[in-house]
């Protein structure tokens, strides 16, 4: 786990390399280990320095997060003993008498970064992958290994901030010019380089002694700048936090943060409180500032709600953890697209990039050329960046053949349908396509709403018919919602999430309905701002409480980006398939609201101009005005003030979340979801539902189901049936259980 090696030249090297794992990481194992080899170095009178390294491509990927979803956090005093072990470990390792050398082989992240920062030197392989950072935001929590001490202390708060408020990773050569790395050297050069610093001739410094009095004389190079009489925090004059400049930078900081998380995230504000309190105090007070803030973070349900989704959640998920075992994996060359519009031409973007050769078919050249110029236009972007050559953009747009001509698809191992979202279209280019691929090949629909197994009737070969359910935009958006229809084979379930990898997206698994999972949960969402809108709510307040719920956007404002008359057209479909099979139409009570922007007004969202806002040529979106002509506001919830309009907002806040959250334990009971976590990973990852509670399952959990349960059945009472909870949730109530209250993540694996 750590090799602990001395040379003839009493150069102490420790080496981790954690077994049965591909990257190193700090637990209480590893970090024991460690620390018996620092002690062990720092005692032995023949090591005159130390370099720390890894035998791993990384250095260290940071704290276990297994280890971290296991703590008992009920005991706040036991965790702020627990962790202020780890910063009087890295605190020894600095304050120890001997020069340490970081020697960073490779990725260094959260505490293992922070391990890089506790050494006197820091020296990096040069790898242009290779990336060091602290993302503990990303996931609820701070650095608590110091990094919101030393980084500041180093760099200045201005340019910490986006490393440690944004969990902003960095290149060595951007840490090299920051002056948090102090050389970086080749790969082959870095434990000699390492080596070298510690050889050369020592400068003898008397400094305080280390939680004690008096003094001592110890190699200069072993004294942090932090340690050193005089020491002023970079960025303020006279290193004063209270100086105009430093007051700017807080006060301007925490508005910037305020506007960005619209409150909803609790380890943006604890950072940057951590970082204003410990930067006025002496460098071990900072830490043990640091400590608290850590440990109430990780008390608070937010942080193991994330790390449960967005890391362990999203890692299953691009592990293909739900792909049919005993099929072998699929090797994609050549795969066809049918349409040519923004999604077609979106998922053609995406897939060339991954190197695939790509057919894309639209009714005639001109529409198939207008697919391949926006990929081109793609393409510019990225070579504007500096993120693509020029010869490899012409090496990519060279792979895509462009044609009305079906017959082009005869050599391609899977088709995506992309055309117009009606039946009949889909049903014809099923046939046509099918007519010309090969006997093995998928054929996979891109359908928001259509149930997968009606559109299969249209194909001879149902058992290789499945629904891939790509979100706009393609290039940007991370989620693929893979839908496996009644005569969809296990194959092609498999071969189709193969494909989902190959393009770098996330696939989440669904069974077949109406909606599916996604675009059903989205309409609730839509759907309960247009009763909103007729309750006499005004426009603005949906919109802002939505946000301040953690909404990216507001319903309104979604509706209008998906299309209103899309939304029209999947009601009206969802109206003549209902007739048509004789079974009764399920209303949402919102289709006046559709039939009033649709067909009335022609209010057809942010594609034509004109929805519920108003889209002016300087680009700055407004509400319509006459919104309140046709739904007029409640003068009391427009102009009020004080509690009563606190506790409306609260209750608005509460609705649009919950609502969504309903829908998807609907799809759970009624097997659309397999898993809660597909829920809580597609409901962030495709609608961007609320990441500080995990997800739509999660948002339950933190609630606790009970109390959940009891709230939406007063809002059933009060707004309508949208909230009646299903039985499943009804069940766990009653009994105390809740979805992840036994959750291990090697488990869950």
């Amino acid at each position: 786990m750590i090799n602990y090696n001395v040379d003839t030249d009493g150069i102490a090297t420790i080496t981790w390399d954690m077994p049965n794992r591909t990257m190193n990481v700090l637990n209480e194992a590893s970090m024991t280990a460690y620390a018996g080899a620092l002690e062990t170095a720092m005692k032995d009178d023949k090591v005159k320095g130390i370099i720390i390294t890894s035998a791993k491509e990384a250095f260290i990927a940071g704290a276990d997060l297994e280890m971290i979803l296991g703590l008992d956090t009920s005991d706040a005093s036991k965790l702020m003993e627990q962790f202020s072990q780890l910063q009087k470990l890295f605190r020894s390792q600095e304050t120890g008498g001997k020069p340490v050398v970081a020697a960073i082989s490779g990725t260094a992240l959260g505490g293992g970064f922070e391990m890089c920062l506790a050494s006197h030197y820091r020296i990096a392989a040069a790898n242009p992958k290779t990336r060091v950072g602290q993302p503990e935001v990303k996931i609820g929590l701070l650095p608590g290994g110091g990094g919101t001490q030393r980084i500041p202390r180093l760099i200045g708060v201005q340019n910490a901030a986006p490393i440690l408020l944004e969990g902003k990773d960095l290149t060595v050569d951007a840490a090299k010019s920051l002056g948090l790395i102090h050389e970086v050297v080749p790969a082959g050069e870095l434990l000699a380089k390492a080596k070298a610093w510690l050889m050369a001739p020592a400068t003898e410094q008397v400094v305080p002694e280390f939680g004690g009095k008096g003094a001592k004389a110890i190699d200069g190079r072993a004294v942090q700048p932090w340690d050193r009489k005089g020491f002023k925090v970079p960025g303020f004059p006279g290193g004063q936090v209270w100086s105009p400049p430093g007051v700017m930078t807080f006060i301007g900081g925490s508005a910037m943060i305020r506007g960005k998380t619209n409150g909803v995230y609790p380890a943006p504000k604890a950072i940057m409180s951590c970082v204003f309190e410990g930067l006025q105090l002496p460098f071990d007070s900072g830490l043990r500032v640091e400590t608290r803030y850590f440990v109430s973070l990780l008390r608070d349900p937010v942080a193991k709600s994330m790390i449960r989704t967005l890391f362990f959640g999203l890692q299953e998920a691009n592990k293909l953890a739900r792909r049919p075992p005993g099929v072998a994996k699929q090797v994609y060359t050549k795969i066809g697209v049918l349409g040519a519009g923004l999604m077609g031409a979106g998922i053609a973007t995406v897939s060339v990039q991954a190197g695939l050769d790509i057919v894309l078919v639209d009714r005639d050249q001109a529409a198939a050329d207008k697919g391949k110029a926006h990929i081109a236009a793609e393409l510019d972007k990225l070579v504007k960046r500096n993120r693509l050559t020029q010869d490899k953009r012409d090496a990519m747009l060279a792979k895509i053949n462009a044609t009305p001509d079906f017959g082009a698809l005869k050599d391609c191992q899977l088709v995506i349908e992309a055309v117009f979202e009606q039946r009949e279209v889909k049903a014809e280019a099923t046939r046509k396509a099918e007519a010309s691929l090969p006997a093995d090949a998928v054929f996979a629909s891109n359908t928001s709403t259509l149930p997968i197994t009606g559109l299969a009737e249209a194909s001879s070969r149902p058992a290789n018919f499945i629904g891939l359910h790509f979100f706009s935009p393609v290039e940007k958006m991370p989620l693929v919602e893979i839908i496996v229809g009644k005569k969809t084979s296990p194959e092609t379930l498999a071969r189709a999430m193969d494909l989902v990898q190959k393009i770098r997206k996330t696939p989440i698994v669904v069974n077949d309905s109406r909606g599916f999972f996604t675009s059903r949960v989205c309409g609730a969402f839509i759907s309960e701002g247009h009763r909103m809108l007729k309750e006499g709510i005004p426009a603005a307040m949906i919109e802002n409480c939505a946000r301040y719920a953690g909404m990216p956007v507001g319903p309104l404002s979604l509706n209008d980006e998906v299309a209103i008359d899309l939304s029209w057209k999947i009601m009206d479909q969802a109206r003549k398939d209902a007739a048509a099979s004789g079974h009764k139409y399920e209303s949402s009570g919102t289709e006046d609201v559709l039939e009033l922007m649709h067909t009335k007004l022609e209010r057809y969202g942010r594609k034509n101009g004109k929805g519920f806002y108003e889209y002016p040529a300087d680009g700055k979106k407004r509400l319509w005005p006459e919104l309140t002509k046709y739904f007029p506001a409640d003068p009391k919830l427009l102009y009020g003030e004080g509690e009563e309009k606190r506790a409306k907002e609260d209750e608005i806040k509460k609705r649009l979340l919950y609502v969504q959250a309903v829908d998807t334990a609907r799809c759970l009971e009624t097997n659309v979801l397999t898993n809660p976590q597909d829920g809580d990973v597609g409901s962030i990852m495709g609608l961007g539902f609320a990441p500080q509670t995990g997800g739509a399952i999660s948002l339950i959990d933190q609630v606790g189901i009970k109390t959940f349960v009891a709230e939406c059945d007063d809002f059933a009472k009060k707004y309508g049936n949208q909230f009646e909870v299903p039985k499943l949730l009804r069940d766990m109530a009653a009994k105390g259980e809740s979805f992840y209250g036994k959750y291990h993540p090697a488990k869950a694996a």
